[in-house]
């Protein structure tokens, strides 16, 4: 992913932060199979973190995927961008976008692994399910278990970049900023809450 110096997205903790909202990633195999899959990161184990997930057996992408390289694909908030909405022209539209690439092997985890990922999966999603058997049985997950196949992905490479505008003069960013938060698009204002957050171009 090209990635100017001012849009790097450097902090480990920003980036699994950005992972662990995002969380739902696109699995691409080398011979360019893609999975879209809810995945989750571990950013303490191994050098640069591990992501762990499951795919369904009958979808053949999971018989290529034993030590296989992949790429890892977490979209974050995205929108169109106005030149009307800059303090001074010329200037032309573009689109402004959050986004973190994955790289890293994949294996394939035993039953026990798999259990405690999915566990770790819905802890993070809707935790008051590991504690209402009534409707997750522990015989029923166990028998859906044997439909899935688990995996990790141990990262070597992590590249994430933020194009919130960094380019453009405070008083652009901040016209920017404006638009998309009082935009009808739900899109639009999510990327607003996430320049929010990182502080970018929001005059905070």
């Amino acid at each position: 992913m090209y990635i100017p110096d001012n849009m790097q997205m450097a902090e480990p903790s920003a980036i699994a932060d950005f992972i662990a909202g995002h969380g739902f990633g696109i699995v691409i195999s080398d011979n360019l199979n893609a999975s879209h899959l809810p995945l989750v990161f571990t950013s303490d184990e191994g050098d640069k973190g591990c992501l762990y997930g499951h795919m369904a057996k009958a979808n053949p992408h999971h018989k290529e995927l034993q030590g296989q390289r992949v790429l890892v694909i977490f979209n974050g908030p995205h929108a169109y961008i106005s030149p009307s909405w800059y303090a001074r022209a010329p200037a032309v539209p573009t689109w402004n976008y959050a986004a973190v690439h994955c790289y890293g092997k994949i294996e394939l985890i035993s039953d026990d692994e798999n259990h405690s990922a999915m566990e770790e999966l819905v802890r993070k999603y809707e935790p008051s399910l590991l504690d209402t058997p009534e409707i997750m049985p522990a015989d029923y997950q166990q028998r859906l278990r044997q439909a899935v196949v688990g995996f990790k992905v141990v990262v070597d490479e992590i590249q994430a970049k933020e194009k919130l505008g960094q380019h453009r003069k405070q008083e652009d960013q901040q016209g920017v900023y404006a638009a998309l938060q009082n935009s009808p698009s739900a899109d639009a204002r999510l990327l607003a809450a996430y320049m929010r957050e990182r502080g970018s171009g929001t005059g905070q």
